[in-house]
């Protein structure tokens, strides 16, 4: 018996464009899944969002197995209390700390003691975090790439208790789903953000500063470094919220001024400009 042969039934936290995404690749790999939302209408447009994704790379050829027998796998629930049964929980819902406190501090009452919980927060410390429940040696990040159907990458971050047994059960289930993994140990950005959020905060700071416009800026580090998009083009796709909080994740948990995030990219936070999910960012959508 292998260690994910216990896995069968799969919560994921969060019916946004991340959890819908998880919740997608959980019912591809064969698992059942509960996407949990206090958001009815979240839910429904997150199904609807699933059930197109699937179509189009059945379509193309992408998955063999067809859109109806995979939806019939991922069941909706309202209230935290309807996951009770669940093996394994990864959490996806919005870059806040104390949200995500609340909600694991709430799980943990709920859940049996041998349920894994994995957090898919693309910078908060998967440490303190875990704190907040009884659980921390089976409790480790799980940071899924977006769109996560399409991105092969899922970054695993140990916490400082975080057992081997998580972590190879964690490892399993994202190679299950067809992903390729990495291993980060808990401190701000891991590896992916570490590195990728700099360097959008530079392009910010480039743009500011007049150096080049934000075309000149995107197509020089497209073309001159063979990304498939521009660093502020990527910032517009990833949201601008996201990189500002992440950035000030960096900053504060680092100290280092070359982690301050770029006074233009706060500046089109605080205008409401968040990229492309608001219509908005850099670029207009």
């Amino acid at each position: 018996m292998t260690l994910l042969s216990e896995i069968k039934t799969i919560a994921v936290i969060g019916a946004g464009q991340m959890g819908s995404g998880i919740a997608q690749v959980a019912a591809q790999a064969g698992f059942q899944v509960i996407l949990c939302d206090n958001r009815l209408e979240g839910l429904t447009k997150a199904v609807q969002g699933i059930e197109k994704s699937l179509t189009k790379l059945f379509e193309k050829g992408k998955i063999e197995e067809h859109p109806p027998a995979i939806l019939g796998r991922i069941k909706k629930a309202v209230q935290l209390n309807d996951i009770a049964n669940a093996n394994f929980v990864i959490e996806a819902v919005n870059e806040n700390e104390n949200l995500k406190k609340e909600i694991f501090s709430q799980l943990d009452k709920i859940l049996p003691a041998n349920t894994i919980f994995a957090s898919n927060t693309s910078s908060l410390p998967i440490t303190r975090i875990a704190t907040t429940t009884q659980r921390s040696s089976k409790f480790i990040g799980m940071h899924f790439m977006n769109p996560v159907p399409i991105m092969n990458l899922v970054e695993i971050i140990r916490g400082h208790a975080t057992s081997e047994e998580t972590y190879l059960i964690t490892k399993q289930l994202a190679e299950k789903m067809q992903k390729v993994t990495v291993c980060s140990q808990d401190y701000p950005g891991f590896i992916i953000n570490r590195i990728l959020m700099p360097m959008i905060n530079e392009a910010f700071y480039t743009l500011m500063e007049g150096i080049a416009t934000a075309e000149d800026i995107d197509a020089g580090m497209k073309l001159g470094t063979n990304q498939p998009m521009g660093p502020l083009t990527l910032a517009d796709f990833i949201g601008l919220d996201t990189c500002y909080a992440i950035m000030k994740v960096l900053h504060d948990g680092l100290g280092d001024s070359k982690y301050r995030p770029c006074p233009l990219l706060k500046k089109y936070v605080d205008a409401g400009y968040f990229g492309k999910k608001t219509g908005q960012g850099v670029y207009k959508y």
